[in-house]
């Protein structure tokens, strides 16, 4: 009765195969989203060439336009945050894949340990934050000092979390 009760509990782990398909499907649907974007994007960079965009209607455009940018970055992050929890939880939980493991290349997808995955993890979050709020510098209306000492706070404090990020490799 043990020796069946712990093969079942054993087993019971391939349940995380939900996750790990369910984030690959994600995964590929925000490659497929962030490429659809990047393509329409590309393809309404034309109109900055018209003689119609002069002045506030230039420089809106050409805000407009690197807010797309930034946010077809933060969606191709998404997706290979997806991509990395995915691969993660099949090598913790399943099985590890040889591939991965004798690329010659330092492969970013090898994870070893949960700490592993959750560092990975947390460094492309770290940097959908950092697009994020850049995303959001660009769109900010200055309204007085204030305003521009917060900004350069939030840089400083960018700075920080990266500086910290990679203090703990060295």
């Amino acid at each position: 009765m043990e020796k069946l009760f712990e093969n079942m509990l054993w087993n019971s782990r391939f349940v995380v195969l939900l996750a790990v398909i369910a984030s690959l499907l994600t995964a590929f649907a925000m490659f497929y989203m962030a490429s659809v974007d990047a393509y329409y994007l590309i393809s309404h960079l034309g109109e900055y060439l018209s003689p119609d965009l002069i002045g506030e209607a230039r420089k809106a455009f050409r805000a407009e336009t690197v807010t797309h940018v930034v946010e077809v970055i933060d969606g191709y992050l998404l997706a290979t945050v997806l991509l990395i929890f995915a691969l993660g939880l099949y090598e913790l939980f399943i099985s590890k894949i040889e591939q991965a493991e004798s690329s010659e290349a330092q492969s970013v997808l090898a994870i070893h340990s949960l700490d592993d995955l959750k560092t990975r993890l947390g460094r492309v979050v770290l940097m959908i934050l950092i697009v994020t709020f850049f995303e959001h510098a660009i769109s900010m209306d200055f309204n007085g000092p204030i305003d521009l000492l917060a900004l350069a706070g939030g840089i400083a404090l960018i700075g920080l979390t990266l500086y910290l990020s990679h203090a703990e490799e060295h």
